[in-house]
């Protein structure tokens, strides 16, 4: 386990959080996606250097990915030999997110790209509730088509426990 993505059905299941912990654990560098596609005042970096950044961290002998980011998804999943797929219900997604930005309230988190603090954004949870059910149908479709690939394991971690637990058993 040497090039990993951590992906996960909707913001707030804890695909950073995770990847961090997976990072420490195993003595990788970990890449947030966020940070990469967000630049300063929550500006999108356009599609072409968004790739590029990702080309040069996967050409890397090791690394931990986090994040979604499906038009990019095709160069990360070449080169991978893991990934580890979160999902948890749609309720503790919104919570979470919640959460995180009453927590972060005008704070940069360490996940996301400098100059983007957190801001209460509505049609972000509209995002979030709206697409949580394709997202998931989406993705759990995706990684059972790879399930059958020996250059890449795929583990599907449905619950908290099972997070827990594969954090505890490294």
């Amino acid at each position: 386990m040497k090039r990993v993505l951590v992906m996960g059905v909707s913001p707030g299941v804890g695909k950073s959080t995770f990847a961090k912990k997976l990072g420490e654990k195993l003595d990788l560098e970990v890449y947030h996606l966020d940070s990469l596609y967000w630049q300063p005042g929550w500006k999108e970096r356009d599609n072409d250097s968004f790739r590029e950044l990702q080309e040069q961290i996967v050409k890397k002998d090791s690394w931990i990915i986090d994040g979604n980011y499906s038009n990019s998804y095709d160069l990360r999943v070449k080169r991978a030999d893991t990934i580890i797929y979160l999902e948890l219900p749609l309720i503790v997604c919104v919570y979470r997110v919640i959460k995180r930005r009453i927590v972060y309230a005008r704070k940069m988190r360490e996940d996301m790209a400098k100059g983007c603090p957190e801001k209460v954004d509505w049609s972000f949870f509209t995002f979030i509730l709206t697409t949580y059910r394709e997202r998931q149908k989406k993705m759990r479709n995706r990684f059972k088509k790879l399930k059958n690939d020996e250059d890449c394991k795929i583990f599907m971690l449905m619950n908290r426990k099972d997070i827990e637990n594969y954090i505890q058993n490294l």
